[in-house]
């Protein structure tokens, strides 16, 4: 379950079209659900209130024939008077709008008229359904009628009902209560039918709105999930995909403009790539047509230098320093091939298992003299036994060698630490100097090709 929580999650949040939809449709069923209700409600009080009404009115009628009729009888014989009053029982049943009116004539209690007649009930009608607190209304209310909402128990079911009840003076038998019953069931019912077209004309409704929503956002969001996927291709290289364009609405415009952006990138690309090809021509042919010029001055030099014994002290100094840079120039020359050479991704890597250790440690050999001549001490801290990894050692010791000269010339004439590192997977050389540091904004650069921190600054 807590798996398929987690997928629907995800996939709602890669989806915008899932979450419009399903936002649409949790607020439409909150409205359907708020109106449905109230109009529930309003139609259900409404025939609550009509056939209220109408129940009202019948049992006045009814009350005000009973009354009469007893009313006009002069007879003061007990069977006379009960054969009436047994007749009242299945007149008023006859003459209601309704099949479903029981009644109850009760004689009222604390009475002391010693003339006692049998209290006629309705076939299946209970006289305890009639509550106490109802009756005693009926008595204190001997003018008007008195109503009460109650639940009728009918076979397994149970109805809503409403007992009327009125007092009743019958002429020597005393103080009588008249109730009338009616079985609300079918009213009930028309409000069931009502609401169960509501609920589901709702649900329909829903369905309907879900799928139309659907379809929209699913118009809206396709050109923009095909814009997601053509960024993704120029992204890629693929500079040719474009977008479909069709009308003059807020889509049409956004696939127009992106068209454009791409066209513009496009050509910007282009332009780059031209420029890039002229500079890897240009350092290539510039690093190859000095390098005739270098190696005459290189066997100048050579040559000057198997004459040493003959030239004066001064002149032997200035010969070793024209030899070192020179040395220091033809490897200038052998990294601008080198750089134009990755450029043109025409630099194959030369891989083979060494020890780093031992990489290292030529890089230290090399950079001890410039550390001595900086006051710079070099702390190793590095594994006992060699550390064996698939790399290029020639690269690795250049890119050692950069970061230790670059150490020791912002240092500070601090110790430097370099540190060896190894685990299942992968080795890794730490160079760490406790000079001026960086900025920020100076880290972000530091890979950039050329770059220096301070441009005013000499290089070494």
């Amino acid at each position: 379950m807590r798996k398929f929580l987690r997928g629907l999650y995800a996939f709602f949040r890669r989806s915008l079209q899932a979450r419009w939809v399903a936002a649409t449709v949790i607020l439409s069923t909150f409205a359907l659900v708020s109106v449905g209700g109230f109009l529930s409600y309003s139609i259900g009080s409404g025939l609550f209130e009509t056939r209220q009404q109408q129940i009202l009115a019948e049992a006045h009628r009814a009350v005000v024939e009973v009354q009469n009729t007893f009313t006009a009888s002069a007879s003061a014989d007990t069977e006379t008077l009960q054969g009436l009053m047994n007749t009242v029982i299945p007149n008023l049943e006859s003459k209601s709008s309704s099949s479903s009116r029981n009644v109850a004539l009760l004689r009222s209690p604390g009475q002391s008229t010693g003339q006692y007649l049998q209290s006629p009930v309705s076939l299946g009608l209970d006289a305890s359904l009639i509550p106490d607190s109802l009756r005693t209304a009926v008595r204190s209310h001997t003018s008007k009628l008195v109503y009460k909402s109650v639940s009728l128990p009918i076979g397994a079911d149970t109805h809503p009902g409403l007992i009327v009840g009125a007092h009743m003076e019958i002429p020597v038998a005393g103080a009588y209560e008249l109730y009338l019953v009616y079985d609300l069931g079918s009213a009930q019912e028309t409000l069931d039918f009502v609401q169960r077209t509501l609920f589901f004309g709702g649900m329909a409704l829903i369905l309907l709105i879900g799928a139309v929503s659907f379809y929209v956002t699913g118009r809206i969001v396709s050109p923009m999930r095909k814009a997601a996927e053509i960024s993704a291709q120029l992204a890629a290289g693929d500079l040719e995909p474009r977008m479909e364009v069709s009308g003059d609405d807020v889509i049409a415009a956004l696939g127009s403009s992106f068209n454009t952006m791409a066209d513009s990138m496009k050509s910007k690309i282009e332009q780059l790539s031209k420029v890039s090809q002229m500079q890897q021509v240009f350092v290539s042919d510039v690093s190859h047509e000095l390098r005739t010029p270098l190696t005459t001055i290189k066997l100048s030099a050579e040559l000057l230098q198997a004459r040493a014994e003959e030239l004066s002290p001064a002149a032997v100094r200035n010969l070793e320093k024209l030899a070192s840079q020179i040395s220091r120039f033809e490897s200038l020359l052998a990294d601008l091939l080198e750089i134009s050479r990755f450029d043109a991704l025409g630099v194959v890597g030369d891989f083979e298992v060494e020890d780093l250790n031992g990489v290292v440690g030529l890089s230290l050999a090399h950079i001890q003299p410039l550390a001595d001549s900086k006051g710079s001490n070099l702390e190793v801290i590095i594994p006992n036994g060699p550390v064996q990894a698939e790399f290029d050692p020639r690269r690795i010791e250049r890119v050692l060698r950069n970061l230790l000269s670059n150490a020791i010339e912002h240092g500070e004439g601090k110790p430097i630490r370099i540190e060896v590192g190894q685990n299942a997977t992968a080795v890794a050389v730490t160079v760490t100097d406790f000079g001026v540091g960086m900025t920020p904004s100076q880290v972000a650069r530091v890979f950039d090709r050329f770059w220096r921190a301070d441009p005013a600054r000499k290089r070494t």
